[in-house]
């Protein structure tokens, strides 16, 4: 088992900060069992992190000890080893774009995949399922803007888009429009006389 684990972290070390592990890239070492065995034995060991059920990270290691990745550096991972969309969530995302000065004390992430929470170091993260339409344009300016806009809902986000429109790129702005089609009806009308009214 020493050899497996040994294994394990020498090809961790080989990886860029913030890459996932999960059992499965580690088959061809041993059975199923004796690979989650051993990452298992180096997430007690401190030398992984876990970032979700059968998704690692390895631990980053500086002169003060380790430290799990960042918050950001696992819901990518998660995201990439899932094959999910995960993105800030709506409050995060009216925040970056100057709609909205609250700022979000937990971590809420929007997701394609089911609702759930991850636990990062001492920080817990919260995954929300949410409909295809939020995570359009995914991680684009004009996908922040899409959240944003859903966050302030049918209410407020009509005299938020003028804003908006002056923060975005026009290019931005242009996909923000050619993807309204995909919105609740509200939204699409809102974005449809900002781009035409």
């Amino acid at each position: 088992m020493q050899r497996l684990t040994t294994q394990i972290m020498a090809h961790a070390e080989q990886l860029p900060e913030g890459t996932a592990l999960s059992a499965k890239a580690f088959l061809h070492l041993g059975n199923r069992a004796a690979v989650d065995q051993a990452l298992s034995r180096l997430y007690e060991r401190g030398e992984l992190v876990r970032a979700g059920r059968g998704i690692y990270l390895k631990a980053i290691k500086s002169r003060f000890g380790s430290r799990p990745p960042t918050v950001e550096q696992a819901v990518e991972a998660v995201a990439h080893q899932r094959g999910e969309v995960i993105v800030s969530n709506g409050a995060a995302a009216a925040n970056s774009l100057g709609l909205s000065t609250q700022v979000p004390i937990r971590s809420i992430y929007l997701t394609s995949g089911r609702s759930r929470t991850m636990t990062v170091g001492s920080q817990t993260v919260e995954l929300k399922h949410v409909p295809r339409w939020q995570l359009a344009l995914a991680n684009k300016p004009a996908g922040l803007a899409v959240r944003a806009l859903a966050w302030l809902g049918p209410e407020k986000a009509e005299e938020a888009l003028p804003s908006i429109k002056r923060k975005l790129s026009a290019e931005a702005f242009g996909e923000l429009v050619a993807a309204a089609p995909q919105f609740p009806s509200w939204l699409a009308r809102s974005v449809g006389k900002a781009a035409y009214g």
